[in-house]
């Protein structure tokens, strides 16, 4: 076997162990990004908590194929960068981000989140979503409401009681 050969196993095994450790997995067509903003994208997606990478489309076609996915065959063609996000709306909020901040020339093509393919359609309803800690905040929060409420009943009936108790207390010394 030639060494072109053995490089090309392991960029496929990377591949797969990237899917395998992503929540989710996005393809953009970034046709038209200059150097300085493919740069400016990669950190964007760090920040992001998500990773930018450009792969041959026949070695991640081929990691795909090796978990058993076909259904992206028809969008690994053209310029295609792949975002691993490390949950599943980071990659989708990052690349619907960069579409719209560099102008048309990064497009959504699909993804590939929970095990699903996700069309375009569906990589801006992900990227709408909240994050899944902005999700769990949201529930600690309603979950704390009625304590603080029943807490401040409470309160307030002993400040009444008290009050009462002060009250008569007052009284007895006049």
């Amino acid at each position: 076997m030639s060494a072109n050969f053995e490089a090309k196993k392991v960029v496929v095994q990377e591949i797969v162990d990237k899917i395998k450790a992503a929540k989710s997995v996005v393809f953009v067509d970034y046709k038209g990004l200059t150097v300085a903003e493919v740069s400016e994208l990669r950190n964007k997606c760090k920040k992001a908590n998500c990773e930018y990478k450009v792969y041959k489309n026949t070695l991640v076609r081929k990691a795909f194929n090796e978990l058993g996915y076909d259904m992206f065959d028809s969008d690994l063609n053209g310029p295609t960068a792949v975002a691993f996000g490390a949950d599943e709306t980071s990659a989708a909020k990052a690349m619907v981000g960069a579409a719209k901040d560099y102008d048309g020339k990064v497009v959504l093509k699909s993804a590939f989140v929970d095990n699903a393919y996700v069309d375009k359609n569906g990589i801006k309803a992900l990227a709408s979503m909240p994050s899944r800690e902005e999700l769990v905040a949201k529930m600690l929060g309603s979950m704390q409401a009625p304590m603080s409420n029943f807490v401040g009943v409470l309160n307030n009936l002993v400040a009444g009681i008290v009050r009462v108790l002060n009250g008569i207390a007052q009284s007895k010394e006049a």
